[in-house]
């Protein structure tokens, strides 16, 4: 574990260090990572200056719900952006020498590329984290809570992009559909709470795939619209999804046969 995480910093740092070369490419990026976001911040002001609220949750709350969502995004173009490649490699046959490599495929793969847009994503959204959780009222004895959302929602939001993006080991083609598809999904899902949809989402969303531990679940703890008991579900979540991401990219590679099969 150690090999693997310093190759992993390593590969990271270098990446970082890459893009750092174009500031004007780079400050380009990261600012549309922020206008996403603060056109949600946005809608939100606009909504609630015309509803009390939104399935019993006010404004502040949605506030703290869109920002695990948007620093969830935000993370995986950090931390693991180049697993979306996987489909153009695959294709072309460039996995072969990373298979040689003295370091797991899956960590060579992530840090093949930084998407820039996540600095400003990630940082907008600790932003609006803060605010909202000042509005909410939330004070300093719920840090430890906090701190362990915004590490589970960036664990899990990566890991299910890996596994989605290893279907393309089996379905050739050089885009990452089913993750985009599920980005999608969960943009439009988890934007909202999780209590105006129909149980059938609510179970899948829970239980097959997590992505209501990314953002949902430790914010209706810790603004308490649900239990604490469910919080034990966000780390037990973070772990699950990195296994069975890792599993399936593994099964992945062992169906790979180099290009021109």
């Amino acid at each position: 574990m150690r090999h693997v995480g310093g190759v992993y910093r390593r590969a990271l740092v270098a990446q970082i260090r890459s893009i750092t070369e174009y500031p004007a490419d780079f400050w380009v990026m990261a600012s549309a990572g922020v206008m996403w976001n603060l056109l949600q911040f946005a809608f939100l002001t606009v909504l609630f200056n015309a509803v009390p609220d939104v399935a019993g949750w006010d404004y502040h709350e949605m506030v703290l719900l869109s920002s695990l969502l948007a620093i969830a995004g935000g993370s995986t173009a950090l931390f693991c952006d180049g697993v979306w490649s996987t489909g153009q490699m695959v294709l072309k046959g460039e996995i072969d020498y990373r298979i040689t490599r003295p370091a797991p495929v899956v960590v060579q793969m992530a840090t093949t590329h930084i998407g820039m847009q996540g600095f400003g994503e990630v940082g907008f959204g600790l932003v609006m984290f803060v605010y909202g959780w000042i509005g909410a009222g939330l004070g300093l004895a719920a840090v430890p809570v906090g701190v362990l959302a915004l590490v589970c929602t960036a664990v899990i939001e990566c890991a299910l992009v890996t596994l989605f993006c290893s279907v393309n080991f089996w379905l050739k083609g050089p885009m990452s559909n089913f993750a985009f598809m599920f980005i999608d999904l969960q943009n439009s899902a988890m934007s909202m709470p999780l209590g105006l949809f129909p149980i059938g989402v609510k179970l899948v969303t829970l239980f097959v795939v997590p992505v209501a531990f990314v953002n949902f679940v430790p914010i209706a703890v810790l603004t308490g619209h649900m239990s604490g008991w469910w919080l034990i579900g966000t780390p037990v979540a973070a772990v699950l999804a990195v296994f069975a991401a890792t599993v399936v990219y593994r099964f992945g590679l062992r169906s790979y046969d180099s290009a021109g099969n």
